[in-house]
């Protein structure tokens, strides 16, 4: 496995979050109204089915386990995690290494326990962490959104207490109001520029 090193100022930049809080939603509002060509976002791999209306490589990678497995033991993927006690969820390491050589910054969608593990392995790696404006609101897009079944809505619902009190862990918490998806991506876009210029000649190295 090659070792990469990013362009100056290049950084990865991870949105994490509870179930529910609206990471997919925030994301599509980055591309949609900050459609910069510094930014690009790098597509998880996962074990799980594809949702109505997700579509193979451009939501995720939805990989066989057995293969997902092998890119693990490879050391093809940044961080490998078993979200929620089901399926596996992981980053793609080449994809991140083109972005950060081209200058780009990497923009990742994970989960509370892949973000710790990137930054371990990132230290430089700037963490945003969403948040709902209250629990009951979280709770309200779980059960609306219907993708879940009663025994894994459960789950995560428990798990998004937990995972609402490591937001301590990040730089920065930006609070997803409901019906403000534009202001909030523009928030999260702010913090990534403001970021950028704090350190524009850091180089992330992986």
């Amino acid at each position: 496995m090659t070792a990469c090193r990013g362009a100056p100022g290049a950084m990865v930049v991870i949105i994490s979050g509870p179930s529910g809080v609206g990471k997919d939603t925030i994301i599509e509002a980055l591309r949609a109204h900050h459609d910069r060509p510094d930014y690009e976002f790098i597509v998880t791999c996962t074990t799980r089915a594809p949702r109505a209306g997700e579509v193979d490589g451009v939501h995720y990678h939805f990989l066989p386990e057995a293969e997902f497995l092998a890119l693990r033991d490879a050391g093809e993927l940044l961080e490998a995690n078993q979200v929620h006690g089901a399926h596996w969820y992981g980053t793609p390491r080449e994809a991140v290494c083109r972005a950060l050589e081209r200058g780009h910054h990497a923009i990742l969608k994970i989960d509370v326990q892949g973000a710790q593990v990137i930054k371990q392995r990132v230290p430089d790696a700037l963490l945003i962490f969403l948040v709902p404006p209250s629990l009951e609101a979280l709770f309200g897009r779980l059960r609306a959104r219907a993708t879940e079944t009663v025994d894994e809505l459960e789950v995560r619902q428990r798990n998004a207490a937990i995972e609402l009190a490591r937001q301590g862990d990040y730089d920065h918490v930006v609070v997803n109001e409901t019906g403000e998806v534009v202001r909030t991506a523009a928030r999260v876009a702010q913090i990534i520029e403001e970021e950028r210029a704090r350190h524009p000649d850091r180089r992330v190295e992986l």
